[in-house]
């Protein structure tokens, strides 16, 4: 007799701290450190009851200053500790780049790789809610085009415990990058689909391995976080027109999973990508690249769909127009065949 068991879904906020309370549990070197992460439980829900159950010690609410809490991870790493660090706003990381990107991400190969510096930086990141350019931006490239650190970003609660649990568990610096509009907080709205079921035990999602999460035949739609969201609900319409679109959910921008998307590619010969950062020079073009470089023929121009290089504005009409949506990968899509 197989007995069912019993879906329990979470939110991408509720998964994150369970992921965080897990490896707190079995390794004493694990500890947080941030702006309200203490007895608020993070702006953003994610370290919500770690307080209560590890104390000021290993949940640290710090002062308004990323450049002195930055360090200050970089510095406990660097001697055997392992940091999780939360940035509020991923706007802020101009504050304590230098800590990042001059520290962090470089000084286990100024060490030779003698010193590793496992700090895991977790940071929000999308607007859609009106809260203008300081604090709504994605910066996805920004990060990845840096070597030395890991970058994960996931559109779901699964996966964003499993690259939780992964990424403390490196020994490299990780950015992890959650989009606030799925993070299950009813004040930024919420994404029903990035809530789903989630194991109670510890597991890994793998990090650098892209996840198929539609399959087709006609058109492959490449995303990140809010992309993959924005992907599927195109596919879905896209569907109802019998046109069959393949959606990848990247998960993780370093390491790049340019095996699974080329593999896609190659199957329906259309290529367009979603992301919600600035459209130059960013995770579009490397994903467009990526495949134009090993020769793959294509049916049709590529095409992405990214935020325009402008400032973010406040005004929600101005944002909205601004944004990715399903109807503009439904358009890319249209000038693709029309072509």
């Amino acid at each position: 007799m197989t007995v069912a068991t019993k879906e329990r879904k979470l939110t991408i906020a509720r998964a994150m701290a369970e992921a965080i309370a897990q490896e707190m549990r079995i390794d004493d070197k694990v500890f947080v450190m941030g702006e309200d992460v203490g007895p608020l439980g993070g702006v953003f829900g994610n370290t919500r009851g770690l307080h209560d159950e590890f104390g000021s010690l290993r949940v640290r609410d710090t002062p308004i200053s990323e450049t002195a809490f930055m360090g200050a991870a970089v510095g406990a790493a660097s001697d055997g500790m392992r940091p999780i660090v939360e940035l509020m706003f991923v706007d802020f990381f101009g504050v304590c780049f230098d800590a990042i990107y001059n520290l962090m991400a470089k000084n286990t190969y100024f060490s030779g790789g003698e010193t590793p510096v496992p700090v895991v930086l977790m940071t929000s990141t999308g607007g859609g809610y009106s809260d203008a350019g300081q604090h709504s931006q994605c910066l996805h490239a920004t990060f990845a085009h840096l070597p030395g650190m890991k970058v994960v970003a996931p559109s779901n609660a699964y996966d964003a415990k499993g690259l939780m649990t992964a990424a403390i568990r490196d020994n490299n610096p990780v950015i992890f990058m959650f989009h606030k509009a799925l993070q299950g907080m009813g004040w930024l709205g919420t994404e029903k689909d990035a809530i789903v079921h989630v194991p109670e035990e510890a597991y890994e999602v793998p990090i650098g391995k892209a996840a198929i999460v539609r399959e087709g035949s006609d058109v492959t739609l490449v995303g990140i976080t809010s992309g993959v969201h924005h992907s599927l609900k195109a596919a879905r319409t896209l569907a109802e027109r019998g046109i069959s679109a393949e959606v990848l959910d990247l998960r993780s921008l370093v390491p790049l999973d340019r095996d699974t998307v080329l593999a896609s590619v190659r199957k329906t010969g259309r290529l367009i990508v979603v992301d919600e950062d600035y459209q130059s020079y960013g995770m579009s073009a490397e994903i467009i690249s990526s495949v134009v470089e090993q020769g793959v023929v294509l049916k049709a121009a590529p095409q992405r769909v990214a935020y325009p290089d402008i400032p973010i504005p406040f005004t929600p009409v101005m944002e909205q127009w601004a944004l990715p949506n399903a109807d503009k990968i439904i358009a890319a899509f249209e000038k693709m065949t029309n072509g």
